[in-house]
């Protein structure tokens, strides 16, 4: 029931008072800095997140040549490394990753893999955790030499491989040695994979998409040594840049897609050909075909037996791909970033078609505009987009991609998005990591998270672009709710090594994108925010950030005190949850030096009912500092400035535990509205519970708390009051249907 109050006050209370003293019952230092979480600053690394005076790296460069048997479905290569010590240490060994092993016999992948199983099981999921039985993918070594042909003694440990040199490798020193190797290509489309094989038996042809197909050189760092952690599956790959010399030999109807570029064109390609091709170059509105679906339905009815060698070249690169198929269509198209002109390309079968002739390189295009205004001009000769079935993966200048239409040629919107969404992330992979270079076997979310960051700013400029609505799927704060509002024990903090994740996708993609885009909306503004991670981009571009780089460089060109923000979000499975838990209501009073005060929790405040209570003094009301204060005050003038004004206490609870910027909507008696923002250090004296007055000239009717759905909060039903009425999510999921 609500009651009258009438106490007597000093003016002062209205004007000084503006929390009351609260015991903080539990202190989580959500404010305090990172310290000693983070490494210590050194002249490698520095306080400012930018690499240092000492910093350095190790190149690796790679001379090969592979055959793809298409008979046999098997890849023979061989391969001449040269490594270079850029480091200060002297090495008795060099590690090489052979993350094909993830497939052999001995492999741990199948053993350490564990999970619910039930009667819902398909064969080819039974088939899939048995570890593919009677197929052995892994790498066959068959020698490593010297440069001059001496046997190298060398130790294979499933996934790696050391190589013993005959005398340490010297700082400022180089060493080449030859690697020769085969293996058979894996079914993708029966067990899985990164890359693969998927067989159309209509016309007994096969479509490739090869990678980690060569043995490739660990990283060894300032900051890890060598990075010989096992490759089980989940954390993807940590590799030194260099240069690439490729020759691949396939069957002579083959086309081949690419890292690199195409250094013998005369040589595999027929001279119309070589003429779209340099159409393409000069052609930036719409995608040239390169090879139509017409010739491709051709070529794909023969069965050459002779073969041919594609010969590509790249520098700067931390990893090499290719796709091969007699079945490819392929078009291209000039992209102008600020005056460079690489080429966006798609190789398809006819099956991708009618949907990836219309969408996939105008896709790359767009990708390559966007990421580089957030990152750094797009600095190779091309990106590319191959098409084959349920994938999504990524390597320097290529990537494959899912997206299929049905066999008549309709598809819907969410094969259609599906694929137009996965584009621009494979694509966006250019960037982080082939360019900014982290660490995936330690870190997924540091290239994944910020990729898919940057994948929901194209799919915002796509919809310019292209004049459709995208429905991202990722990056809104709404969208991450769901996860974040599940059961503690069900997730982990971002800040955990890729191989121990739960909810992969939510974990290293989902959450880190979402809080990018808090961070960037909510907290920093988009102008500070851009600033400071372009400035990340072009500071760690070809060369390997560690997330204290990141999270130093987004403060260091910011000003903006982020460790609060990295703690909740980073470092713990806190959520937002904010409760607008009370709402109280004073006026000043004309007369008499009272404060006449209606306390509101019913729908309406503006009910004159009122509940007593004494009004709380504020905190140090009898110092002599306040007294002082007090004496100066022409209190009548004061009183009868602020005799019109309204007098709102407002009790903020966090129940989620996640500290976040206040974003307050004030609706008026009058329908007017007005949207206020208290930054997130309101919190800093007390993580749990706040007290606010705030001076309104009108009276509120209702105050509502992220009213725009900007802060991933996960229960609305207290971000109002008064409090209304909220449908379930049983009844907004009905509505949507």
């Amino acid at each position: 029931m609500l009651k009258r109050l009438s106490v007597i006050t000093t003016l002062a209370l209205a004007i000084c008072w503006q929390a009351t003293a609260q015991a903080d019952t539990e202190w989580k230092q959500k404010f305090e800095q990172l310290g000693a979480m983070l490494p210590t600053p050194n002249t490698y690394r520095t306080a400012s997140g930018a690499p240092g005076k000492d910093y350095w790296q190790m190149q690796a460069d790679f001379k090969m040549a592979v055959e793809l048997d298409d008979t046999n479905q098997r890849i023979t290569g061989q391969e001449t490394i040269t490594y270079y010590n850029n480091s200060p240490d002297p090495l008795d060994y060099l590690w090489v990753q052979l993350d094909q092993n993830m497939r052999a016999d001995d492999s741990n992948t199948p053993l350490a893999s564990a999970r619910d199983y039930d009667d819902t099981l398909n064969v080819k999921d039974y088939y899939s955790l048995a570890g593919t039985p009677g197929f052995d993918g892994g790498f066959n070594i068959e020698s490593v030499k010297s440069t001059t042909g001496a046997n190298l003694r060398y130790t294979i440990n499933k996934t790696m491989m050391r190589v013993d040199l005959p005398k340490a490798l010297q700082p400022g020193d180089k060493v080449s040695f030859d690697i020769a190797w085969n293996f058979f290509i894996n079914d993708r489309m029966a067990d899985g994979g990164r890359s693969g094989l998927e067989y159309f038996p209509e016309e007994d042809n096969y479509l490739y998409t090869i990678a980690q197909f060569f043995p490739r050189m660990a990283v060894y760092s300032d900051n890890e040594g060598w990075q010989n952690k096992q490759f089980l599956g989940s954390g993807e790959f940590a590799l030194s840049f260099g240069s690439y010399e490729v020759a691949i030999t396939v069957p002579e109807d083959f086309i081949v897609g690419s890292t690199g570029t195409l250094q013998n064109p005369k040589d595999v390609l027929t001279k119309e050909q070589m003429s779209r091709l340099d159409k393409a170059k000069k052609t930036f509105d719409n995608p040239v075909m390169i090879v139509s679906e017409e010739e491709a339905r051709a070529n794909e009815q023969t069965k050459a037996t002779g073969k041919k060698t594609w010969v590509f070249q790249a520098d700067s690169i931390r990893d090499f791909a290719f796709a091969a198929s007699r079945k490819f269509i392929w078009d291209a198209m000039a992209v102008d970033i600020n005056g460079k002109t690489p080429l966006a390309m798609s190789y398809y079968p006819k099956e991708g078609n009618p949907l990836w002739e219309e969408y996939s390189t105008r896709v790359v295009a767009q990708t390559l505009k966007t990421y580089s205004k957030y990152t750094i001009d797009y600095p190779y000769s091309k990106a590319i987009s191959v098409h084959t079935a349920s994938i999504g993966m990524e390597y320097p200048m290529i990537c494959f991609n899912y997206g299929r239409p049905d066999d008549d040629g309709t598809y819907s919107d969410r094969t259609k998005y599906g694929m137009i969404g996965v584009i621009i992330h494979e694509v966006g992979h250019n960037f982080f990591p082939m360019i900014i270079n982290s660490d995936e076997r330690q870190w997924t979310w540091m290239d994944e998270g910020l990729n898919t960051f940057v994948q929901y700013l194209t799919e915002k400029d796509f919809e310019v672009s292209f004049g459709e609505d995208f429905p991202s799927r990722r990056g809104p704060a709404d969208k991450i709710v769901p996860y974040m509002s599940g059961e503690r024990g069900l997730f982990r903090p971002i800040m955990t090594n890729s191989e121990q994740l739960l909810q992969f996708g939510n974990n290293a993609y989902a959450k880190p994108a979402t809080a990018l885009n808090v961070l960037r909306e909510v907290v920093m503004g988009p102008e500070l925010f851009d600033y400071a991670f372009k400035k990340y981009a072009e500071r760690w571009a070809f060369k390997n950030p560690s997330p204290a780089d990141f999270f130093r460089t987004m403060e260091d060109a910011s000003a903006v005190d982020l460790d609060w923000f990295w703690r909740g979000w980073f470092y713990s499975t806190d959520a937002v949850d904010v409760n607008v838990a009370n709402v109280e209501w004073y006026k000043m009073a004309n007369e008499d030096n009272q404060l006449e005060t209606k306390i509101k929790n019913s729908k309406d405040l503006s009910n004159n009912n009122s509940q007593i209570n004494d009004v709380p003094k504020p905190m140090g009301y009898e110092d002599a500092s306040y007294r002082e204060f007090k004496n100066k005050l022409d209190e009548a003038a004061l009183r009868q400035d602020m005799s019109g004004k309204n007098f709102y206490k407002v009790t903020f609870k966090n129940e989620g535990g996640l500290v976040m910027p206040l974003i307050l909507e004030w609706t008026y008696e009058d329908g007017s509205k007005e949207m206020e923002k208290l930054p997130a250090e309101i919190w800093r004296r007390n993580e749990q519970e706040v007290t606010k007055l705030f001076v309104k000239d009108k009276k509120v009717v209702s105050l509502t708390y992220d009213p725009f759905e900007e802060t991933a909060d996960v229960n609305t039903s207290d971000n109002t009051f008064p409090r209304v009425d909220e449908p379930s999510r049983f009844e907004k999921f009905k509505s949507k249907k």
